[in-house]
């Protein structure tokens, strides 16, 4: 999917300065890069590929661990000399906002968010890391050292060329809410988990 490169701007944040680059893609939907440093022809520049959770990172939910996962890139990523957040708009992995409701209702019956997507029509995962790539080759960065727990990141992004010199793990504190949904990304998605809670 072809993007378009919109405006950048400083970004003062709570966890440093950053540039704000934002992008749109066919649809016109807003996807964002904050810039940390010098990351043009650079090699091993850290990196998140952060998918927009509207209900955790702005409305607090402790339904998934998306607000913690964010906020902890932000944080390893400012300690560094250089790094870039993805901030995608692939809202409930990639079934929007509505649908993601919809899923939420259905775990309040009983389904895990595999069942609950499955059910509504969907793949346990629509998202896909086209966008993520084009950006990353719009900021012309060499290679990227990859904060993630998801391997299907990881091969996406390869097959799609880019260059990733390492995976960074990402701990989870989650809670007693997020229990389920974080057994259920480990068990049925193969991600790779580490609860800071076992």
């Amino acid at each position: 999917m072809a993007i378009k490169f919109v405006a950048k701007a400083l970004f003062p944040t709570v966890f440093g300065n950053f540039e704000l680059y934002c992008f749109e893609d066919e649809k016109n939907n807003p996807h964002f890069a904050l810039v940390k440093g010098k990351i043009e022809n650079e090699k091993g520049v850290v990196c998140r590929i952060h998918s927009k959770c509207l209900t955790g990172d702005a409305l607090g939910s402790l339904r998934c661990d998306c607000r913690e996962q964010y906020q902890k890139a932000m944080r390893y990523i400012s300690k560094q000399k250089k790094g870039v957040l993805l901030y995608l708009e692939q809202e409930g992995r990639g079934i929007g906002l509505v649908n993601k409701i919809r899923a939420y209702s259905l775990q309040d019956q009983g389904y895990d968010t595999v069942e609950a997507n499955l059910k509504l029509g969907f793949r346990a995962d629509e998202r896909e890391y086209s966008i993520a790539a084009e950006i990353l080759k719009y900021l012309k960065v060499k290679s990227v050292a990859l904060i993630t727990n998801n391997p299907q990141k990881i091969e996406q992004l390869k097959k799609l060329g880019i260059k990733i010199t390492k995976r960074i793990e990402l701990k989870i504190k989650g809670s007693k809410y997020s229990r389920e949904y974080l057994k259920t990304k480990k068990e049925k998605m193969g991600h790779l988990i580490i609860d800071e809670q076992n």
